[in-house]
């Protein structure tokens, strides 16, 4: 059979989910403080702290309008090339030819960290992304870059162009960041942190403040109790 001091043992180790619960919902509103504290923060942050980038794409199709695709090896053939022109759209030789034609003001290795060349899935095309605080220059990059690349595909393959799918125009928008979802993230971080706050507050409280406390930590019954006045304490 428990003594009193294994009882008390006991519920000190032991965590009361239901009077937890309680506890934080009686604190309900340091919670939606603390998420809207969360949200303005975050939403502040991303506005007025965070450079907002743009996104301008092109489109080239690596084989022209006389090549002709006759058999399996040649389209087996074109995917590797597809492969192949990825890597040199981002080879040193093409980046200082686009830094040459629009007279900018960065290294090979800044463009390169702007430019990002994808081959969409069962495609022979390669679309050519350049992402820039300025818009309009992202616009400029991307479609420089597509013709520059066009005439490096020729020499390459010793044929014609390879056709212009699309050409990048002017984003009206930036792809980053994101608002809403640093405003939810922020909001989600500060809902967090009270709650951890409330949580270590309940688990670290071993005051005895009511008859319950009595029972539940020192295992004995209460007798009677006394109203606290407080215009007494004057």
């Amino acid at each position: 059979m428990n003594t009193n001091a294994e009882k008390t043992e006991l519920y000190s180790d032991s965590i009361d989910l239901m009077e937890l619960g309680l506890v934080l919902l009686h604190h309900w509103v340091f919670l939606l403080v603390g998420l809207l504290i969360g949200a303005v923060l975050a939403g502040s942050y991303t506005v007025f702290r965070v450079t907002p980038l743009y996104r301008a794409s092109s489109t080239i199709y690596i084989f022209n309008k006389t090549t002709s695709i006759t058999s399996l090896s040649d389209i087996q053939l074109g995917s590797q090339l597809t492969v192949d022109f990825q890597i040199i759209a981002k080879s040193r030789e093409v980046m200082e030819a686009v830094i040459e034609d629009l007279d900018l003001n960065m290294s090979t290795g800044a463009l390169s960290g702007q430019v990002s060349v994808e081959n969409p899935t069962d495609s022979h095309m390669l679309r050519i992304t350049v992402t820039n605080p300025d818009p309009q220059l992202a616009c400029k990059i991307a479609n420089s870059l597509a013709d520059i690349l066009r005439q490096q595909v020729a020499d390459v393959m010793n044929t014609d162009k390879p056709s212009t799918v699309e050409r990048a125009v002017v984003p009206s928008s930036p792809s980053s960041p994101n608002v809403r979802r640093n405003v939810e993230i922020g909001a989600l971080v500060g809902l967090a942190v009270v709650l951890v706050i409330l949580v270590l507050r309940y688990l670290l409280d071993d005051t005895i403040a009511t008859e319950e406390d009595v029972q539940k930590y020192l295992g004995l019954n209460t007798l009677a109790s006394i109203p606290y006045d407080k215009t007494l304490k004057q």
